[in-house]
């Protein structure tokens, strides 16, 4: 499914490409490309989900998120978003790229990926296309680019 995601979100999103494709058109797209229809149908329902970011309210106190609370992770995030992720995602914060709440939705879009191993590079596509999606989120999604198309990201532990 992460395949689906990217592939939409490097033609459609990422670049200046108009989406204005409908949902039938565009699944069949996806399977001409090679997709499986599970990954497209799944991938396609994630977007939905992500969509609605951008209809709550939420943004509203995504922009004065200053929280210096503790994240505490269940133990199905625990199994769903392995160390590196978790340490990745707590940098993202300390570097004021994610806010608590931005975080908050980067979590569950990740968790609403259903996928055994999320790797390191999964989840940076996933807070780009999270910070692409929430309103007022311009510079953290720049900051987020530059981070995903750079190689070493700093992580000393």
């Amino acid at each position: 499914m992460m395949d689906v995601l990217m592939y939409l979100f490097e033609t459609y999103i990422h670049s200046d490409v108009e989406l204005n494709v409908e949902q039938e058109k565009l699944e069949d797209e996806l399977l001409k490309a090679g997709f499986h229809q599970e990954a497209v149908y799944k991938a396609l329902d994630w977007l939905e989900d992500l969509a609605r970011l951008q209809d709550t309210d939420e943004h509203a106190r995504v922009a004065t998120g200053t929280s210096t609370s503790m994240r505490i992770y269940t133990q199905e995030e625990i199994d769903g978003i392995n160390t590196a992720c978790r340490g990745f995602l707590l940098f993202l914060e300390q570097i004021k790229v994610l806010t608590s709440e931005t975080r908050e939705m980067v979590i569950e879009q990740v968790m609403a990926l259903e996928t055994d191993e999320l790797s390191l590079d999964d989840l940076k596509w996933v807070v780009l296309m999270v910070l692409f999606n929430v309103p007022g989120q311009e510079s953290a999604y720049t900051q987020m680019e530059e981070l995903l198309y750079t190689s070493d990201v700093g992580l000393t532990h």
